[in-house]
């Protein structure tokens, strides 16, 4: 395959298909389509191997990545877009890969994950060119989804280079590090595996993408996941304070907490800053703070 050439599957080069069905981006939707498929090959093998495999896409537009996925030989797609202008071009993607393809139609931050994938035999795994304005709260839903271990085996997703290197930062990047650094190095194992130039996209984006690849820990350190939220929000929010500052107002269950009595509980100096803590003394934290409020 080659940039704007056809693939194997023979369906028409992803310029034409946009052509074809006025699928120009939209802003509000956070689109930025990929035409290139030696890229969108690139990342399908970066989610690799998918023999077997059930890869689920959000925002698939006009099926780039989703072509790359079953060239690659995922076993099936199942594709949630909102753009019901997108549906037409799909559904040629889908006459190309008889029994392969599940178009869902729907918003990607209303969607019952666990119900989309129930009655599924074989790996789940996230693969997806996210759309900006929505990718890092999916994210964070899909790292606190209970129970665990999830219902995928590996995310292989696309960010801004921005959200990518807060993604994988620790303390060590103190710029870098806060709340969704913690609750990707809580859950998971994450890392950036290449990045994208805005070229590769129709309209370019003004800046780099980045493409991470997030492998769920078995046995994450204990703690519940939407009080770790809660307190790193409170911790980053002003994050150039201490934190027996930063964390004055933390409420749990409606019960606002002592800000010292916590930090002491959980073992942490409070002239420490939230960019000082690691993702072990977070989950003191939040294990610490569920205890208090009761």
């Amino acid at each position: 395959m080659n940039g704007d050439g056809k693939s194997c599957d023979g369906l028409p080069p992803l310029r034409d298909v946009v052509a074809t069905y006025d699928l120009a981006a939209r802003k509000s939707l956070g689109q930025n389509f990929l035409f290139d498929l030696n890229l969108t090959g690139r990342i399908a093998r970066a989610a690799g191997p998918l023999a077997g495999v059930t890869v689920v896409e959000v925002g698939p537009g006009p099926g780039g990545l989703t072509r790359a996925l079953l060239t690659e030989g995922a076993a099936r797609v199942i594709a949630v877009e909102r753009d019901e202008r997108c549906l037409a071009a799909l559904a040629d993607v889908a006459a190309a890969y008889p029994g392969r393809l599940q178009v869902v139609e729907g918003d990607a931050l209303e969607t019952d994950w666990r119900a989309l994938v129930a009655g599924i035999s074989g790996p789940v795994r996230l693969c997806a060119n996210l759309p900006y304005n929505i990718g890092t709260v999916l994210l964070a839903g899909w790292l606190e989804t209970d129970p665990w271990p999830p219902w995928f085996d590996r995310m292989i997703l696309m960010f801004q280079r921005e959200v990518a290197e807060r993604i994988v930062a620790t303390p060590a990047q103190r710029v870098d590090y806060g709340r969704l650094g913690v609750l990707a190095g809580w859950r998971a194992q994450a890392r950036i595996l290449f990045d994208v130039p805005p070229s590769a996209f129709s309209p370019p984006p003004k800046v780099t993408s980045s493409v991470v690849e997030l492998i769920p820990r078995e046995k994450p350190l204990p703690c519940n996941g939407k009080i770790l939220t809660a307190v790193t929000a409170s911790a980053f929010n002003q994050r150039r304070k201490m934190l027996r500052q930063s964390l004055k107002g933390l409420a749990v269950n409606g019960r606002t907490l002592d800000a010292l009595e916590l930090l002491k509980a959980a073992g942490i100096e409070e002239t420490k800053r939230a960019e000082e803590v690691d993702v072990a003394g977070f989950a003191t934290l939040a294990r610490m703070a569920e205890e208090m409020g009761g």
